[in-house]
């Protein structure tokens, strides 16, 4: 092989990237593997969900910084804080994550899904609520949140900052870490054991492969465990 050559995960490109993933790979193994090298607490909050179960969601994490109004600046009267500002800086393939409120409102709406992916955005995890459910469908765009609540944010919440280190259900997220979610989780990939996860899970996943053709073939779980080391 080329010594220049690099297989599509490794390409700067995320684009390249994120379609292997999302075609190859699942929540569990990217775990199973950050587990693996002393990263043992990356799954955001088990409540957070994709809106359509058959979803999958990949990209780079951009963080959103939320607030209740109750603990914001008596000063600041800006409806919605920042959010505008920090809707339109998302890049292509990264994700609006937002955290930091309580669970009185929604976070995300209708309207925001048709920004967002007009940017080329990936998608939206919400440590809270979505709203304009319909709307969200309508758009086939991934958003993952802890469900659906129609109350509105602007007199109860806020956006202060974005692009800040965060604490999700005690999982750090930095904007650019990768995150992939699908129906079981979403993971949060730090980005200095993110070359190392992926090329260890994409080989997990031919190793398990190889282990479900054992099973069907008569293989007891004990000997395939003993043969393979993966279950």
């Amino acid at each position: 092989m080329n010594a220049s050559f690099k297989t599509p995960w490794q390409d700067p490109d995320d684009a390249k990237r994120f379609d292997v993933l999302r075609t190859q790979l699942f929540s569990a193994v990217l775990g199973d593997l950050l587990d693996q090298l002393g990263y043992q607490q990356q799954f955001l909050p088990q409540a957070i969900k994709p809106i359509e179960p058959h979803r999958v969601l990949v990209g780079r994490a951009m963080t959103v910084l939320e607030i209740d109004l109750d603990d914001a600046p008596a000063t600041d009267s800006q409806p919605f804080g920042k959010m505008f500002e920090a809707l339109d800086d998302l890049k292509p393939h990264e994700i609006y994550v937002a955290s930091g409120s309580s669970l009185a409102y929604a976070l995300w709406g209708g309207l925001m899904t048709t920004r967002a992916k007009k940017l080329g955005a990936a998608g939206a995890v919400l440590h809270g609520y979505h709203r304009d459910t319909q709307e969200i469908l309508q758009s086939q765009w991934p958003v993952f949140s802890m469900g659906s609540y129609a109350q509105d944010q602007a007199p109860r919440g806020k956006v202060v900052d974005w692009r800040v280190p965060m604490d999700i259900g005690g999982v750090k997220v930095q904007s650019g870490d990768l995150l992939f979610g699908d129906r079981d989780g979403v993971v949060v990939v730090p980005r200095e054991v993110e070359s190392e996860v992926i090329r260890r899970a994409l080989e997990k996943v031919q190793t398990e492969s190889a282990v479900r053709q054992a099973i069907l073939a008569g293989m007891s779980t004990v000997e395939a465990f003993e043969r393979f080391g993966v279950m």
